[in-house]
């Protein structure tokens, strides 16, 4: 089954003193490059490193990703 992944990493950092990607990415130890890709829905994180994310801002791991299924199957 296909689908789409979505994330509010954004509407986090911001919500977190506006958290620059690099703070993030080094907080979760990945480079801020990472955290660009993983944040524009270009990379998806491993499930070790989205856990971690949703640690940082406090947050369960649902309110950070978000999964669509394809319903053209």
């Amino acid at each position: 089954m296909q689908g789409t992944i979505s994330n509010n990493i954004r509407t986090l950092r911001f919500h977190h003193g506006e958290m620059s990607q690099a703070q993030l990415g080094q907080r979760i130890g990945l480079t801020r490059q990472t955290v660009a890709a993983i944040e524009a829905g270009k990379y998806s994180p491993s499930l070790e490193a989205a856990f971690r994310i949703a640690q940082v801002f406090g947050v369960p791991l649902t309110e950070v990703f978000q999964w669509q299924p394809d319903t053209s199957d």
